[in-house]
């Protein structure tokens, strides 16, 4: 997710676009929503350019907005923290 917070941002200065972002800009959730393609062969399906949209896509606006690296870690780490299903840092001790 901080891959993805960097490219997004522009941060990471990519010179071919991997993500683009969903050109509505009523849909529901944040503002930056990304467009996740659909892959014809179960070997596209797993890059990374495919595994990360659909939990970008669920982040609330108060994460995904965040102005630094720093505060999208905090902010993800605190998200994250309320739904213990999708990530559980005790795990990992």
């Amino acid at each position: 997710m901080i891959d993805l917070f960097k490219y997004v941002t522009g941060i990471y200065d990519a010179s071919r676009p991997i993500f683009e972002l969903a050109p509505n800009s009523n849909t529901r959730g944040h503002s930056k929503k990304l467009i996740k393609k659909r892959s014809r062969l179960a070997v596209r399906s797993n890059f990374f350019s495919e595994r990360v949209v659909s939990g970008w896509n669920s982040l609330p606006e108060s994460v995904v907005s965040a102005p630094s690296v720093n505060a999208f870690k905090n902010r993800l780490d605190a998200h994250w923290a309320t739904h213990p299903a999708i990530y559980n840092p005790e795990c990992y001790n």
